[in-house]
């Protein structure tokens, strides 16, 4: 990390006196404002890694600020190198996680205010907002990159589409079903 900053620095450097400041580098001030949860899904994903703030490279954070409207959620998804704290700052959400095969246990809670959960590295989880109110949330990843797979999107929305026949192997339903999720537009809230 030293030796990136240091790079980026003597490069700016010869740009004048001015140039090395790394407020860009190590601020994002994206987290305060609340987002338009006005889409399929009911809520939208605000991230603070590496993208938004190059200086976490290397560093193994970053945050999300998630913002609910009533009855939103956050899909069933995963994130395959990190693991996520959320903690409920506004609103009433319930939460959970699945764990893998062959026990795919549910562990459920619903979160209040001040309350946090943990969603294991790499395991399926959700957020729902049970209120008549909107709410809001923040992600803590254990990963400056910590990538993301929304579940319907990835099965349903891929491009190009997986086969019908496999779809319906797995489900074990109609092709007709299969059809019908794969023509949906699957909306992408992060």
């Amino acid at each position: 990390m030293c030796v990136l900053l240091s790079r980026i620095c003597e490069w700016k450097i010869l740009q004048g006196p001015k140039a090395c400041e790394t407020r860009g580098f190590f601020f994002f001030a994206g987290l305060l404002t609340p987002r338009n949860v006005s889409n399929p899904v009911g809520s939208t994903v605000t991230p603070a890694n590496v993208v938004q703030i190059p200086g976490l490279n290397t560093l193994g954070i970053s945050l999300a600020r998630i913002d609910y409207a009533p009855y939103g959620q956050n899909p069933p998804h995963t994130h395959p190198r990190a693991s996520e704290i959320l903690v409920v700052l506004e609103g009433s959400l319930y939460v959970g996680f699945v764990t893998s095969n062959p026990d795919n246990r549910l562990f459920t809670k619903v979160l209040y205010p001040g309350e946090a959960f943990v969603f294991p590295e790499g395991l399926i989880h959700f957020q729902f907002n049970t209120g008549k109110t909107n709410a809001v949330a923040i992600a803590a990843l254990s990963s400056q990159n910590p990538g993301v797979i929304t579940i319907a999107n990835a099965v349903f929305g891929s491009d190009p589409k997986i086969s019908a026949d496999v779809l319906t192997k797995a489900f074990q339903v109609d092709k007709k079903v299969v059809d019908y999720l794969q023509a949906q537009f699957w909306y992408p809230n992060n």
